[in-house]
């Protein structure tokens, strides 16, 4: 079961909610494999945590961008840590219309993919180091 619920997009501010009893570590939203912002958490009413992850003006533009919610141990500003573990996805569509939905799953599974291959990576030189 996913903890996280996505509440949709607003006033550009992604909003969700976190279904769990202790508040989140840091939680970070990564477009095209880099952070692009941090998620600002606090306590809902309905004992789970409110979340709000701003999306950046600047990342927007025609086509398809795929935006992923990771928690990490990280320090605030400082890119995700390899092992972050992966909240939600949200996926945006801009300009001209797109005959079908499968452009926007594949740049989520591009997303993501590059984020598995930078994990591998990690494990393997861990592998060789020892």
């Amino acid at each position: 079961m996913n903890e996280f619920e996505s509440l949709g997009l607003k006033g550009g501010i992604w909003q969700g909610v976190l279904q769990r009893p202790t508040p989140p570590a840091r939680l970070v939203l990564v477009h095209m494999g880099a952070r692009v912002a941090e998620a600002r958490v606090s306590p809902d009413a309905a004992g789970g945590w409110r979340v709000a992850a701003p999306i950046p003006a600047e990342r927007l533009s025609d086509g398809v961008q795929s935006f992923l919610l990771l928690e990490d141990q990280g320090e605030e500003g400082e890119p995700p840590r390899p092992g972050a573990l992966h909240l939600g996805s949200l996926t945006l569509v801009a300009g001209a219309l797109l005959d079908d939905d499968l452009r926007a799953e594949l740049e989520l599974m591009r997303a993501e993919l590059e984020l598995l291959k930078k994990e591998l990576r990690r494990l393997a030189a861990r592998t060789e180091a020892g």
